[in-house]
């Protein structure tokens, strides 16, 4: 499901609002979101515009083997 926000700030950047929106894992996104807003073409995402957002794709655990030293 995705989200869609309007742009209030200036000086704001794809990767910021990402970052904002999801932390260090939202800079992943960047390319799917170029893609449901083909209409961003500069650097700055211009103030009244309607960015819409991907979710986070589920996050996969993956186990690690316990290597102990004294036992």
């Amino acid at each position: 499901m995705t989200e869609t926000i309007k742009i209030v700030g200036d000086n704001l950047t794809l990767d910021l609002i990402l970052w904002r929106k999801h932390g260090l894992r939202g800079l992943a996104l960047i390319e799917e979101t170029m893609k449901l807003n083909p209409k961003l073409t500069g650097v700055y995402v211009p103030v009244g515009t309607d960015v819409v957002l991907p979710d986070l794709p589920a996050e996969t655990v993956q186990a690690r083997e316990v290597v102990t030293l004294f036992g």
